[in-house]
């Protein structure tokens, strides 16, 4: 019954979905363009990253953001745009090292593809990051019933999806705190790499995605913990995974 209510919100908000395009190349702004509308999505173009800030409003439902753009880059907009939206960011970016996907996902962004990429991957990733908002999103109801889980010194508020720890907010992303929220719903339980991505990412796993995975388990680690090298919550069970190991 669950998954048909979510496949119903999906279905329903797919129709007004609008997404931005940031990209100081026109021919790729014009292909994604192209792409995108015939999936029956409404894009938005912006020529860098100032444009796309000003263009960020509450409608749009997501961002697709080139990372080597002049005077503001995808990473600045990035930051600035989690400042006003909640909405997936994807980085399209012909860097593909490492270090590049760990700052894009430590910058606020959701997931990374690397040019040049095909149109069903494109349009995969796209639809993968819109159903994981608009289920999540669609959880949100008057009729919804809230708990605030206190831990010691952290405190997951799921009214407002924030993560507090010793009374500051944490800042955490979508995707932190979702693994975040599936940890501490289920302590001790032992989850795998590849059962953390099918639950938070909510499509199936691929080699790469274990990279994925651990950056944002990284950066969640960084936030919730005074020491991440000893973490108090999120410990790591080698060869198995991660569980959340803390007493109320």
């Amino acid at each position: 019954m669950k998954e048909i209510e979510n496949i119903f919100v999906y279905n329903k908000i797919m129709k007004n979905t609008k997404i931005l395009v940031a990209d100081d190349h026109q021919e790729i702004r014009e292909v994604i363009r192209v792409l995108l509308s015939s999936e029956g999505y409404e894009v938005i173009e912006a020529k860098d990253g100032n444009e796309a800030i000003e263009k960020c409003s509450q409608d749009v439902d997501l961002l697709i953001l080139d990372i080597m753009m002049p005077d503001c880059n995808g990473y600045q907009a990035c930051q600035q745009i989690r400042q006003i939206s909640k909405a997936p960011i994807l980085f399209l970016s012909a860097k593909g090292a490492e270090s590049d996907k760990t700052l894009g996902f430590s910058s606020g962004g959701d997931d990374y593809l690397t040019k040049p990429f095909s149109y069903n991957e494109l349009t995969a990733r796209v639809k993968a990051l819109l159903r994981r908002y608009y289920v999540y999103q669609g959880k949100e109801s008057p009729s919804t019933e809230y708990k605030q889980l206190v831990f010691g010194q952290l405190v997951i508020d799921e009214a407002s999806q924030k993560v507090l720890l010793a009374g500051k907010d944490c800042e955490c992303t979508e995707i932190e705190y979702k693994i975040l929220h599936l940890l501490v719903n289920h302590p001790r339980q032992v989850f795998s790499i590849q059962h953390i991505f099918t639950s938070v990412w909510q499509e199936d796993f691929y080699q790469s995605a274990s990279n994925t995975v651990m950056v944002h388990m990284r950066n969640l680690r960084k936030k919730i913990h005074d020491d991440p090298q000893h973490p108090t919550y999120i410990k790591t069970v080698w060869g198995k995974g991660y569980t959340f190991d803390a007493i109320k």
